[in-house]
């Protein structure tokens, strides 16, 4: 195991080790223009990310390259909603939660999933999910942002809810999500973690299908608390007590990170104008925005 983070720019020598080719070989690609290098000061870089995803790319099978509709499906984010609008990206939204992200990518109606799901063990996102709902499938996952999560709770905080415990109060009601959303998932997660199954909790009849409706929910007190992130809860003038700090990433197949629409994204994403929606929103770190989080 190798400790430590790991160069984002690599030399000859690094990325011949990480391929396992000989210098040699990757000298021959590198010149010929076959994969991601840059030749500065007489020396041959190689960035890592767009190293690990040119190699996810080659383990493509023939059908994994059909063309997917320009469609990025799965969970609700608000400052990914404005980065495509703003973005001039050609992506439509699909929102329908992570899982469903999944599955749209998964038979080919969309072009990438949005994903937030805790993998079973907590040790990490997004990876276990992706793997169990495409088995077989080369994919990349980049990191939109980070999240913070927790409770959404009216003005004042009239109930003083301060744990996940606390939802499954007596007269308490709570704004749920959709089954296979990830907030609805890592929201089991935590229940389980404080010894809580989903039934203890009293929900509204109708679960939302979006962060915002959470939020809404709680705003015009048809529920006394949600969970969701914190920048929906600031949008509204909500109390917010954050719990879970989150990695929320895009999902697609390595040849389609490089076509043009998810491009303009990233590209969109590295901007100042993007970190300061980021940050007048709250509760996002976007320090690693665009970076590979898994390759598989």
């Amino acid at each position: 195991m190798i400790a430590g983070p790991q160069p984002e720019i690599l030399t000859l020598r690094e990325a011949a080790a990480l391929l396992r080719l000989s210098e040699r070989a990757l000298y021959d690609l590198a010149r010929g223009r076959r994969l991601p290098a840059a030749q500065l000061g007489g020396k041959w870089l190689f960035p890592r990310a767009a190293l690990m995803l040119w190699l996810a790319r080659q383990a493509e099978a023939p059908e994994a390259r059909l063309a997917a509709p320009p469609i990025l499906a799965g969970s609700h984010d608000p400052l990914l909603d404005w980065a495509l609008r703003q973005s001039g990206c050609g992506l439509a939204v699909r929102t329908g939660g992570s899982l469903e992200g999944l599955a749209a990518l998964a038979d080919r109606s969309a072009v990438a999933a949005a994903v937030h799901i805790p993998d079973p063990d907590a040790a990490g996102w997004n990876e276990s999910a992706v793997r169990a709902e495409l088995p077989g499938e080369p994919l990349a996952g980049l990191t939109w942002a980070w999240r913070e999560q927790g409770l959404i709770l009216p003005p004042g905080n009239p109930r003083s809810l301060a744990r996940i415990e606390d939802l499954a109060r007596p007269g308490v009601t709570v704004a749920g999500r959709q089954s296979r959303a990830g907030s609805h998932l890592l929201l089991i997660h935590l229940l389980t973690e404080a010894g809580l199954r989903l039934d203890a909790l009293r929900f509204l009849a109708t679960p939302a299908a979006s962060e915002d409706e959470v939020a809404a929910a709680v705003a015009e007190g048809r529920a006394d608390a949600g969970f969701g992130i914190r920048a929906e809860a600031m949008m509204r003038g909500l109390v917010f007590i954050p719990l879970v700090r989150e990695r929320f990433d895009l999902v697609a197949r390595p040849r389609d990170w490089f076509a043009p629409p998810l491009q303009a994204l990233l590209d969109f994403a590295r901007g100042e104008a993007f970190r300061q929606r980021a940050e007048r929103l709250g509760g996002y770190d976007v320090a690693r925005t665009g970076s590979v989080a898994f390759v598989i």
